[in-house]
């Protein structure tokens, strides 16, 4: 009986955790105005990173979704089915940020590319890079980033 109760449980907790539920980590971004802690999702299969953020109605400050491609390469992004502004910063394996997209208009299908090879991309709240002074240049911790 006490098993039952248990792969019940089991069960309730499965079917209440969604099935697109990715991995958290952090990003710590160094700049001038300091470091920038950021809370994200991380997509690195393929079907994590086709879905992104599409649908989502907000993205509270500090929380974001890192985009890891595994290698370094030339990528575009675009905001088909999303619903809030994004800051899109493309960083390369070193941790490097290249470029950095301001503000990426909601429900766009207009493709927004790295300007030249990046491993990833942190997407956070549009304005956030702005406001906390974040530029290319700078540079992101977290552990796919290699040796700094």
């Amino acid at each position: 009986m006490h098993m039952r109760v248990l792969l019940t449980a089991l069960v309730c907790v499965l079917i209440a955790t969604p099935a697109w539920a990715l991995d958290r980590n952090t990003v710590e971004i160094a700049s001038k105005s300091g470091v920038h802690v950021f809370t994200v999702e991380v997509a690195d299969t393929e079907p994590a990173r086709e879905r992104g953020l599409m649908f989502r109605k907000e993205l509270p400050g500090g929380q974001g979704m890192l985009f890891d491609f595994h290698r370094d390469q030339q990528v575009g992004f675009w905001m088909k089915n999303t619903l809030i502004p994004l800051d899109m910063l493309f960083i390369d394996r070193r941790g490097r940020i290249v470029n950095i997209a301001h503000s990426a208009k909601p429900l766009s299908e207009e493709v927004i590319m790295s300007e030249g090879q990046v491993r990833a991309v942190l997407e956070v709240a549009g304005g956030t890079a702005h406001r906390l002074g974040i530029e290319a240049g700078d540079r992101a911790y977290n552990p796919i980033f290699g040796k700094q």
